[in-house]
């Protein structure tokens, strides 16, 4: 669950910076739009995400984002 919540989380997150890039180039600051996806919120949006992804595949973690815990 903890895990599942954490991903909506980041993926949430992620979505308000699409939208805010997508505000971006609608209004023609390109410059501004590249420098978002390139050093600013967009690109640690995108990292966090994929660090938690990262962790998730790392430890061993099932479908429901608890521990394997083999045989009980």
């Amino acid at each position: 669950m903890a895990y599942e919540r954490q991903v909506q989380e980041h993926l949430e997150r992620l979505d308000q910076a699409l939208s805010r890039l997508h505000t971006m180039v609608k209004r023609g600051e390109q410059q501004a739009a590249l420098r978002f996806m390139e050093e600013g919120d967009l690109k640690e949006r995108y990292e966090e995400l994929q660090n938690i992804i990262n962790i998730s595949q790392t430890g061993n973690y099932g479908a429901r984002g608890v521990q394997n815990t083999g045989n009980l």
